[in-house]
């Protein structure tokens, strides 16, 4: 290789001499020209053979394949005593898109995805139940929905990232890949961040006028904030029955009638009756929501037990919770499957029937097999809960 790069350049003495050499000044030039051929080769192939060198000590192969672009390049940088690397400028795009990548990670991380997820899907699903016929199915609902959806999303936002503002301390035992607790986003950051969510979301619902809508901002903030602001009389989280109250009050309740009625008297401008899936909605997510109010804090005993989180996991154990757990949810679906044994609807009581048959099947399979000794089985099976959870919103709609 050393010897076909040098064997590029052109010889040092390789130039023609003219006949006429009398002149002192032409003598000169070419002697010139041969010292800074020479020292060029001697500059490239001590360069070269450094290369190679260092190639073969690992981690520079690459730049073996700079010297096959071409000679003219590389000589100009040997001449001018560059180093042999490409031009930093070349670097910036995959910088940019490697900063870029890691801000949509970080903010990923805060916005803890799969309550999004929870949020977006049960504001769908109970807005289905409104529906009574397919011209219902109107370019006004679809928009409706979606502000709806928009304006929840942003307070869901706000009301997990003031929990984890809440709780760096906590959280760098429990949960130190959270972006303010492994230092990605400073507190100022965090602070910004669901400011700024909170006024969104509160702007939006009130551009949207919407009565329903607005008490549902107004209450998840009021109890989101209680639940988790360090301030005297709040932070609720540390009373294991108030905590449960407000994940209950929220998912269970305030989600299930408030965006039904967001539809059904806004968007349709209907009166405001619960017919049996509303009701059926709320009972069921009431279950559905003590049982993740319960189980979110079995993996975190550990950093709830320094910091004096008195939850039920510290009082009663991991093993005892858990069972009560998994025996609340079996409870929700025997109800489930009687709920839709007597729907009057054949489709709808085959659906509802077999598909929470399969459901309960499937969580006491999956609970047997769970070792309550590792908290990456716990946390598994916690975010399983939440598949289960979204499970259950795609056979809301269902119930007739």
């Amino acid at each position: 290789m050393e010897s076909l790069l040098i064997s590029s350049f052109p010889k040092a003495c390789s130039f023609p001499v003219l006949a006429d050499s009398s002149s002192s000044h032409s003598t000169d030039l070419r002697v010139l020209r041969c010292q800074a051929w020479n020292t060029i080769e001697s500059y490239s192939a001590t360069n070269i053979r450094q290369h190679l060198v260092m190639q073969h000590a690992g981690g520079f192969a690459n730049n073996l394949s700079l010297y096959r672009r071409g000679d003219t390049k590389y000589l100009v940088n040997a001449a001018s005593e560059q180093p042999l690397e490409s031009e930093p400028l070349s670097c910036q795009p995959k910088s940019l898109q490697g900063s870029l990548q890691n801000a949509l990670n970080a903010f990923y991380k805060f916005s803890r995805p799969h309550t999004v997820i929870g949020t977006a899907l049960s504001i769908i699903s109970v807005s289905l139940l409104a529906v009574e016929k397919l011209s219902d199915f109107s370019p006004i609902f679809f928009t409706g929905v979606l502000e709806a959806i928009v304006a929840a999303l942003f307070m869901n936002i706000y009301i997990v990232g003031l929990n984890q503002l809440s709780d760096i301390e906590i959280d760098k035992v429990n949960k130190p890949y959270l972006p303010l607790a492994s230092g990605e986003y400073s507190v100022a950051t965090g602070v910004i961040l669901v400011t700024s969510f909170a006024i969104m979301s509160f702007c939006l619902g009130w551009s949207v006028g919407s009565l329903p809508l607005l008490l549902a901002l107004f209450i998840s903030f009021i109890l989101g904030t209680a639940y988790s602001l360090n301030i005297p009389y709040l932070r609720w989280k540390r009373y294991a029955v108030v905590a449960a109250m407000c994940i209950l009050a929220v998912r269970a309740v305030i989600v299930q009638i408030a965006f039904y009625l967001h539809v059904q008297t806004h968007i349709y401008g209907r009166p405001a009756i619960f017919p049996k899936p509303v009701i059926f909605a709320t009972g069921f997510m009431s279950f559905f929501s003590v049982v993740m109010a319960l189980f979110k804090d079995i993996p975190d005993i550990v950093g709830d037990q320094i910091f004096g989180i008195r939850s039920f996991t510290v009082r009663l154990g991991q093993k005892r919770v858990f069972w009560i757990c998994i025996a609340l949810l079996q409870m929700a679906y025997a109800a489930a499957i009687i709920v839709g044994a007597s729907s009057s609807s054949l489709w709808s009581k085959l659906i509802t029937v077999l598909g929470h048959m399969m459901l309960s099947s499937i969580l006491w399979i999956r609970a047997k097999s769970v070792d309550l000794d590792s908290k990456v089985a716990i946390t598994t099976f916690y975010m399983f809960i939440w598949k289960l959870f979204y499970a259950e919103y795609l056979l809301i709609p269902l119930v007739r």
